[in-house]
């Protein structure tokens, strides 16, 4: 699942940006695409996720200090600073370890509601995206359709990513959020949050290694010394 999130990172980060594609289309009958690059980049998922983000506003805030505070209590049972926590690092230190643990289940419990709405977002559009992966594949004449990972090397043209994800928006241009009474999510739903969550997440850490690298790259322009001028 997680090689799998990585193959879909760089057409998140397509979207993310908004760099225009030329629309793709499928080779001798062949196409590529997954659920789970369709809905990432679907607008009734980035709507729902804003409507989510919005809602659970000090809840995002409390994990996020609690990560943080998992983070460094991490940080000290690696006492050899090598970026790994061995079992003798582990074992001395177990009321480290306890708190670690008590935090992991404060932070699934927390979780639990947020999880929940984006599940039931996601859910939605797997309700009819069969119907929009049958409507691209007669429109395209598509003869064979098959996950990007289960391919070694393809043209871009076979990526029909674009035209499934015009189709979502234009079926399911929005979603609801709130889940009714004793709603529970299906594993197909649960394991498609999962993936999007992991995308997501690898997008945010790649635009956040990037603006580092250009910020790094912008003082070093600034300090080098002005060329004198010949004549």
């Amino acid at each position: 699942m997680k090689i799998f999130a990585k193959a879909i990172v760089a057409a998140s980060l397509a979207s993310v940006a908004a760099i225009a594609t030329p629309a793709a289309a499928q080779v001798a009958g062949i196409a590529t695409s997954s659920p789970e690059a369709v809905i990432v980049r679907s607008q009734a998922r980035i709507n729902a996720y804003q409507q989510i983000d919005q809602q659970f506003a000090s809840q995002i805030t409390q994990l996020r200090t609690m990560r943080q505070e998992m983070q460094t209590l991490q940080q000290s049972l690696d006492t050899d600073s090598n970026g790994q926590i061995s079992q003798a690092e582990a074992q001395a230190n177990q009321s480290v370890v306890q708190q670690l643990q008590q935090k992991e289940q404060q932070l699934q419990q927390a979780s639990q509601p947020i999880v929940l709405a984006q599940t039931y977002a996601i859910e939605q559009l797997i309700n009819d995206y069969q119907n929009v992966q049958q409507q691209v594949v007669q429109q395209k004449k598509i003869q064979l359709l098959l996950n990007p990972d289960a391919i070694q090397w393809a043209p871009d043209a076979v990526n029909v990513t674009d035209d499934l994800v015009a189709a979502l928006n234009q079926r399911v241009p929005s979603v609801q959020t709130t889940p009714p009474a004793g709603w529970r999510p299906r594993q197909e739903s649960l394991a498609t949050q999962q993936t999007v969550s992991q995308v997501l997440l690898n997008v945010a850490q790649q635009q956040a290694a990037q603006q580092q690298q250009q910020a790094g790259q912008q003082p070093a322009q600034q300090q080098q010394p002005a060329q004198p001028s010949g004549r």
